[in-house]
């Protein structure tokens, strides 16, 4: 919302920074906004960084985008945006972003895959490259606070993503696509979907399945407010799948789909409750259902129910036995539960098969620590902090919490300089960085990095903000 007041002052004001000719929106512009667009997002924590999930849907990404004949003019780049809500855009310069809710609504990966070809299509076509060039007069940087604006929400009608705005002089600019881009988008995108072994009748599937959740909601999916003409758009599918793309493809190439929106309910849920009856109706259609065993596990064990949560993952564990989602959370709650030998063997499993959790890493030093194995808990930490997963900063206060009981004073003190610089506070990071070098021998790897840390600090130069590991 304060990205739609700014847009709207600037633009009252008169205050555009336009190009001598505007008409040609060029490839650079685009970047530029696509780039402001993005950074906006990030400042307003609109991303979803679950490394599991972002992994999945740059591979969905990627697996459409080999599908070109020829090379992009960008470099693209797959986002989740934290919303409920069932929509999906793609900005300038290739930003391609997805609502966690129209991933949750999908039937299987084919449907989003097909949503992302769509998406990808536009991008290519300069859809809105094209709306741009027709509204004149906008500044870019206002413009990149109104895409903002339009992906993260706000007012009814930002939410919906339709953006028109009329200026001093009549300028005009709309974020909703017309009947022809969408033609065209559907057309390449059915393309991309066939070319990369998907089935094309996902496109028109997915189509129906928002139109159904319309109905039953009384909501009008955001998606159908940038990207209208929905019945004209299921009639022309449907004469592509007659005349054209007859034979079936995939659902499923990737794999793990259910298993992706399993996490997504499970990281973003505020109504557990509502998330146990989900996972129990499912259990009671498909009581050999891993995913919904695991999902049901994990709910009852945030709502502290632990005993009835391990019977669960024992369950789902018997059916899926290498599944590292499965063992880590399984390890985890039984350190939760204070059976922490019990702990040692799923997490140590998880690990050993390459777990992408950062929780069971931490929860494996955890356990190693409570049994006084403080060199396997150290090892255990220095493992996430190669495989580059999860916060920093935990990562950090852990690995420095660790060093201590060890009595290695000067590694202690680093890795709390590190930790207080990504907490932003400085004055303390600064003093761990000193205490490190005192302790730290000459020769020592880090004492480079400390000295340029002590420089930059000391000079009241501020570092870059706190970042997570899993940032794309």
């Amino acid at each position: 919302m304060k990205y739609m007041r700014a847009a709207i002052v600037l633009i009252i004001l008169g205050i555009f920074i336009v190009s001598p000719v505007w008409g040609a929106f060029t490839l650079e512009d685009e970047k530029r906004v696509g780039l402001e667009t993005y950074k906006q997002l990030e400042n307003n924590n609109a991303f979803l960084r679950t490394k599991k999930v972002v992994d999945y849907i740059n591979a969905l990404g990627n697996k459409i985008l080999a599908q070109m004949d020829t090379k992009q003019p960008f470099d693209y780049r797959f986002n989740i945006i934290r919303s409920a809500s069932i929509n999906a855009f793609a900005t300038p310069g290739g930003y391609i972003y997805i609502h966690r809710g129209l991933i949750n609504l999908a039937e299987n990966e084919a449907q989003l895959a097909s949503v992302i070809a769509h998406e990808i299509a536009h991008a290519n076509l300069r859809h809105i490259a094209d709306a741009i060039e027709k509204s004149k007069k906008i500044n870019l940087a206002t413009l990149a606070g109104i895409l903002a604006g339009v992906l993260i929400g706000g007012s009814p009608e930002l939410t919906a993503g339709v953006m028109t705005m009329s200026v001093a002089g009549g300028a005009h600019m709309s974020l909703k696509y017309n009947r022809e881009h969408e033609e065209e988008a559907d057309r390449m995108g059915m393309y991309y979907l066939v070319r990369a072994g998907y089935d094309p009748q996902a496109m028109v599937d997915f189509l129906k399945v928002m139109k159904r959740q319309e109905l039953y909601s009384g909501l009008v999916p955001s998606y159908f407010l940038t990207h209208p003409g929905t019945e004209e758009r299921i009639r022309y599918l449907d004469s592509l799948l007659q005349t054209i793309y007859r034979n079936p493809g995939k659902t499923e190439i990737i794999g793990n789909f259910k298993r992706i929106q399993t996490i997504l309910l499970i990281v973003s849920a505020r109504d557990q409750e509502a998330n146990k009856r989900y996972f129990e109706e499912n259990l009671k259609k498909n009581p050999s259902s891993v995913d919904d065993l695991y999902g049901l596990a994990i709910t009852e064990a945030k709502m502290g129910r632990l005993d009835h949560a391990l019977g669960l993952f024992e369950k789902a564990l018997s059916l899926s036995p290498n599944d590292p989602d499965i063992l880590g959370d399984l390890g985890i709650t039984y350190f939760l539960a204070g059976r922490t030998k019990e702990a040692m063997k799923p997490l140590s499993e998880a690990v050993a098969r390459g777990s992408e959790d950062p929780d069971a890493y931490i929860f494996l030093a955890k356990a190693h620590e409570a049994l006084g194995d403080r060199e396997n808990a150290l090892a255990s930490l220095k493992l996430l902090e190669e495989k580059k997963l999860g916060s920093e900063e935990e990562l950090y206060y852990n690995m420095a919490s660790v060093y201590g009981k060890l009595g290695q004073k000067g590694a202690s003190h680093y890795y709390f300089g590190l930790y207080f610089k990504k907490k932003n506070r400085l004055d303390s990071a600064l003093y761990h960085f000193r205490a490190a070098r005192e302790n730290l021998p000459p020769e020592d790897g880090r004492i480079k990095d400390i000295e340029r840390e002590i420089q930059d600090l000391g000079k009241g130069r501020k570092p870059n903000r706190p970042s997570n590991l899993t940032t794309p």
